[in-house]
């Protein structure tokens, strides 16, 4: 079964997939700087990135719904455990949100061109000029609602377990005196790690968790959020 898994994986679902990718890239460069935070963006968007759960039989599950609240732009807050990371906050996520991501993903083909339609922000982290800039660009795009995500450790992890989280997810929420909302994903490394070629079938589970107030202390507030992120993860 797993042969007959992985010759699916290459012959039928990654062609599918990047067909799917060159569409969605095409719509979002198109419309996207009209019609950024349109729904109707949004939920092709939202299918595209499902499209790599459900062309891979992989089950998502989601918990802690209730803690969002229409009309409130947050900052939330993630492990990272795997590609897979990305497609199902983008996919189950109930919010319209930009990614804040390392400036290398800026550099894929239609991947760039569309994250910088979607309104998303890389961020260089080698100088302080370009990253004091990618938060004035987050404190533009972050209204009415609209949210961030960001994965505070920077990398995925290389065995599955939670790395140290670096302080400027933090320094962003209280910059922006906006709530702060853990995400904790478990199982996402089990489907497909860093270092593993072929995904494989395993469930994700997406728990998000009670929002916190920037205003504490940054040391004070991470470790909070650690602490909600590392709760539900496996």
């Amino acid at each position: 079964m797993t042969l007959i898994y992985r010759l699916y994986q290459l012959l039928i679902a990654l062609p599918l997939l990047m067909v799917g990718t060159l569409l969605c890239s095409i719509v979002t460069v198109l419309a996207g700087r009209r019609w950024r935070n349109a729904r109707w963006i949004y939920h092709a968007q939202q299918l595209w990135a499902r499209s790599f759960c459900y062309l891979m039989f992989i089950p998502v599950s989601v918990q802690g719904l209730e803690h969002i609240q229409p009309g409130q732009s947050y900052v939330f807050v993630s492990n990272h455990q795997s590609f897979y990371d990305i497609f199902v906050i983008y996919g189950w996520l109930p919010v319209i949100f930009k990614w804040l991501m390392k400036k290398e993903i800026g550099r894929i083909p239609f991947v760039a061109q569309a994250c910088q339609a979607a309104g998303h922000i890389c961020v260089d982290r080698t100088h302080a000029r370009a990253a004091q800039e990618s938060l004035q660009k987050v404190e533009a795009e972050l209204q009415n609602g609209v949210s961030t995500v960001i994965f505070p450790e920077g990398t995925r992890t290389s065995d599955g377990a939670i790395q140290p989280f670096k302080r400027g997810a933090f320094r962003i929420a209280q910059d922006l005196q906006l709530p702060i909302i853990p995400i904790s994903i478990s199982g996402a490394y089990e489907v497909m790690n860093r270092h593993a070629f072929f995904v494989t079938r395993h469930p994700i589970s997406l728990y998000i968790g009670q929002a916190l107030s920037a205003d504490e202390d940054i040391e004070v507030v991470r470790q909070h959020v650690i602490e909600g992120v590392s709760k539900c993860t496996k």
